[in-house]
């Protein structure tokens, strides 16, 4: 993020899929994105405010600070749900006061053998320079990177 006025506005508009393979079926992956203290096991950081209302029509919202004290507020609302299928919603990320993305994103569940194959797919607009595409994109694997280290860590209370 960076500090201080902005002089120049600027929109950088990216597209970006990722693909994951998780050892549990569809329902499962599903349910770890759906439940809100699932989700925030793996989708907060460290002393987040996670709020989520797994709807149509429902907010999620998580508040975390960066390391120089900058409130980070990633909103989203959910536009469609099919139960272990699809997800889609719209997103917005501020820096304090400051609109840094705009996003809509898809996450798709597929039966994959036993297991689910995840693929997310989102569309931003990143403005003023206040985020990146890449640091976005990094973000999200690193999330669901937790989420797959989510599946694993509850797959024996699963059994």
């Amino acid at each position: 993020m960076t500090d201080g006025p902005v002089t120049d506005r600027t929109v950088t508009h990216a597209t970006f899929t990722i693909e994951r393979a998780y050892a549990a079926p569809p329902a499962r992956v599903f349910a770890a994105w759906s439940d809100p203290a699932a989700k925030a096991s793996w989708f907060a950081g460290p002393e987040p405010e996670h709020e989520l209302d797994f709807r149509v029509g429902g907010r999620e919202i998580n508040r975390g600070r960066q390391p120089d004290g900058t409130l980070m507020t990633f909103e989203s609302v959910y536009h469609d749900i099919v139960a272990d299928e699809r997800v889609v919603y719209g997103s917005t990320l501020y820096a304090g006061e400051t609109l840094a993305t705009a996003s809509l994103t898809t996450v798709e569940f597929e039966p994959d053998g036993d297991g689910t194959r995840l693929v997310l797919t989102e569309q931003g607009s990143f403005l003023d320079g206040h985020e990146k595409p890449q640091w976005r994109e990094q973000g999200t694997a690193d999330w669901l990177g937790a989420l797959g280290a989510y599946l694993t860590r509850t797959h024996a209370a699963v059994r």
